[in-house]
């Protein structure tokens, strides 16, 4: 019979370098902290801004000349 290996696949392999035990346990947090933030965002709820925050705003509407025209052009 064969020895099995049951120690688990690293998730983390260093290719090049000798890290100290700090800097790997800071790769590690940063990770984790990653893949928690990207978890917790929800997916189907996008960001709303304010109608302040609109440029469409900016654009100039086309004239509309008539009764009443010199009001209406400061309306939104």
């Amino acid at each position: 019979m064969s020895a099995e290996n049951t120690a688990p696949e690293p998730w983390i392999r260093v290719v090049r370098g000798n890290p100290t035990p700090e800097e790997v346990a800071a790769l590690t947090a940063v990770l984790a902290a990653l893949a928690s933030r990207a978890t917790d965002a929800p997916a189907s709820d996008p960001q709303r801004s304010s109608r302040w925050a609109d440029r469409a705003a900016l654009l100039r509407q086309p004239l509309r000349p008539g009764p009443g025209a010199w009001w209406a052009s400061g309306l939104p």
